[in-house]
């Protein structure tokens, strides 16, 4: 077997050994160093094994990513995941379903300094359950807003799954964040109506609670100023061009440690916790890139990504009808694999073909997250339906139940993007 059958061969037995369980990064690996050495023989392959690790860990801009890895651990141990929510819910928390709103506006908010899905579901639903419990939410809606909440937090900047887009593709991680916001937002409000549709739908889902009075609300905002100062001198900071991405998450990561410490909130023991989750989680990330580094120069030297876009050229197909594909491509994966893996392992592949079809890299990074935004909620292998599963001891299949309006919503953003490529280009376009 040679060339592009080779590679299509390559991904199918990376999806088996997936299946079969297999963390991802050793499947990516051990089925590309395999057919590497299949393919064009066991003598280069030392070459293979010495360069692709070496090249995958070794840009010194990947220093970006345990950095804001760091800020968004100490944000989460810093409590600040706990004032935001407070606040959200003393102007909504009125509304039917407001307190699941709330949740929503509370992830959002957190994601702006966070930049994991899992990370931003597993606090924001620690703190959002029980409150939502206290006032008799139904299961499904409660639980369902967290995991799609949590979400947000690889859209909205600093996002973990931008930086490694920008990184692979060699796309500015800058142009990358100030991309993400407004479909972030828009996400956040697709949500909310969501929300509203439910409650609407059966009242009972979602009871209102007590009206706060405006000088709780107050109170509330003011506790969340280490947020916007936070949010406002990294992500601001790199709009206007004071801080390159590494030297903004350094600011991040540091700035976080310090509210947490100036609050409080910081003994040895939460310092400890929190520098071995984030060796642990960049690890994990690192794992997976040199996985995904060993694949790829194997799908590189069997020509796959050229042989996809000859078919492509020569079949006649319009780049819309191919984005569709690619779209639905990515939401059946997502039922599937993981978003770091699934765009790992696909990137490789489709990157070339987006490009020569003449479609904007920033906008297709945007689309691409958001996508993998989809799969992170989607059964069976929806990593936030598990977060949420042991978070709130609820069954996995309440929570898939409910987790459909939400779906939906993101189907209509990805409807969005597609149809109105603005939001994700005209703040980037602006700076």
């Amino acid at each position: 077997m040679e060339g592009a059958a080779a590679g299509a061969a390559g991904f199918a037995a990376v999806l088996a050994l997936i299946a079969l369980r297999v963390p991802v990064g050793i499947a990516m690996g051990l089925v590309g160093a395999a057919g590497y050495g299949l393919v064009y023989g066991f003598g280069t392959l030392g070459f293979v094994l010495g360069r692709a690790p070496f090249d995958a860990v070794f840009p010194v801009s990947l220093a970006v990513v345990p950095l804001f890895v760091m800020m968004g651990v100490f944000a989460g141990h810093g409590g600040l995941s706990r004032s935001l929510y407070a606040l959200v819910s003393s102007f909504l928390g009125h509304l039917r379903g407001g307190l699941a709103m709330a949740t929503v506006g509370a992830s959002a908010l957190f994601g702006a300094v966070c930049g994991s899905s899992i990370a931003t579901a597993a606090t924001i639903g620690r703190i959002a359950l029980p409150e939502m419990r206290r006032h008799r939410y139904h299961e499904r809606l409660a639980t369902a807003s967290v995991a799609a909440g949590g979400t947000l937090g690889v859209m909205i900047p600093p996002s973990i799954l931008l930086v490694i887009y920008g990184l692979m593709t060699e796309n500015p991680i800058r142009d990358l964040f100030v991309a993400g916001v407004l479909p972030g937002v828009l996400g956040a409000l697709l949500y909310m109506a969501a929300v509203r549709w439910v409650a609407w739908r059966d009242p009972q889902a979602g009871p209102a609670a007590e009206r706060q009075r405006w000088s709780a609300r107050l109170a509330r905002l003011r506790e969340v100023w280490q947020v916007v100062i936070l949010f406002a001198l990294v992500l601001g900071g790199m709009y206007l061009g004071w801080f390159s991405p590494t030297e903004a998450a350094a600011v991040g990561a540091f700035g976080a440690i310090a509210l947490a410490a100036l609050g409080g909130r910081l003994d040895r023991a939460r310092l400890r916790a929190g520098a071995l989750e984030t060796a642990s989680t960049t690890a994990m990330i690192f794992l997976v890139l040199v996985g995904a580094a060993i694949f790829n120069f194997f799908l590189d030297a069997t020509g796959l990504p050229q042989a996809m876009i000859g078919y492509v050229r020569e079949a006649g197909h319009s780049p819309w009808t191919v984005m569709l594909a690619l779209c639905v491509f990515y939401v059946a994966l997502g039922c599937f694999m993981d978003s770091l893996s699934m765009i790992l392992l696909t990137l490789g592949t489709v990157y070339p073909l987006v490009r020569a079809l003449g479609f904007d890299p920033v906008w297709f990074g945007v689309l691409l997250v958001t996508l993998a935004e989809i799969g992170m909620i989607t059964p069976p292998v929806g990593m936030n339906l598990f977060v949420l599963q042991a978070v709130g001891g609820v069954r996995l299949e309440v929570i898939a139940r409910g987790i459909l309006p939400f779906v939906g919503a993101d189907l209509v953003r990805v409807g969005l993007l597609l149809v109105f490529p603005a939001i994700a280009l005209w703040l980037p376009g602006r700076a």
